[in-house]
């Protein structure tokens, strides 16, 4: 079965969300083109993974000689967007992503597939499966294509989006509920 592609070359809208109260919240990447829009559920930890890599590539493309991708060194405030996500309606759940450069159109390349399900009896086949990627078969993908100013920006909301959440036990380390926190400092 081939494999039905989510690609957004140039998207009009690329963002990262979230839907729900902090410490029940789902985290969306939301990507639009005119009135194609698609939302797939990630985890809070792959958006702060994908911001922060986003950033280092971008990092190291300015340290090349002359800037020759006239990569930002700051987040363009025209390409901010502080908006709400549009309606979501969730396409998959991210399971692998991956993160590339593509040279020939100056843009930063993310690809995210979803979460494969296994069974117990499965995981020595799915392992092997996903060992040698040739034979690994997803039914959909997603593909999108940033230039460097609009993943700097997605970098920044996406980092603020992640940053919004639970407040911090200064004790333990972990993340502080409305309803309260008890924790057990950790011993020196």
């Amino acid at each position: 079965m081939p494999t039905q592609v989510h690609e957004f070359a140039w998207p009009d809208r690329v963002v990262v969300g979230t839907i729900g109260l902090p410490g029940e919240r789902t985290f969306y990447l939301q990507v639009r083109a005119g009135t194609q829009i698609v939302s797939i559920a990630l985890e809070k930890q792959q958006s702060a993974l994908l911001a922060e890599k986003i950033d280092e590539i971008l990092d190291q493309l300015i340290n090349l000689d002359g800037n020759p991708f006239s990569v930002p060194v700051g987040t363009p405030t025209e390409l901010v967007d502080n908006e709400q996500l549009e309606s979501v309606e969730e396409q998959f759940r991210t399971g692998a992503m991956s993160l590339g450069w593509d040279p020939a159109t100056l843009q930063v390349v993310i690809e995210a597939y979803p979460l494969v399900e296994v069974d117990a009896d499965d995981d020595a086949e799915v392992t092997e499966a996903l060992l040698s990627e040739d034979d690994v078969d997803v039914p959909e993908m997603l593909r999108v294509r940033m230039p460097v100013g609009t993943a700097r920006a997605f970098a920044m909301r996406t980092r603020d989006v992640v940053g919004a959440g639970r407040p911090t036990c200064s004790d333990c380390g972990h993340p502080i509920d409305a309803d309260g926190h008890s924790c057990t400092p950790p011993e020196d």
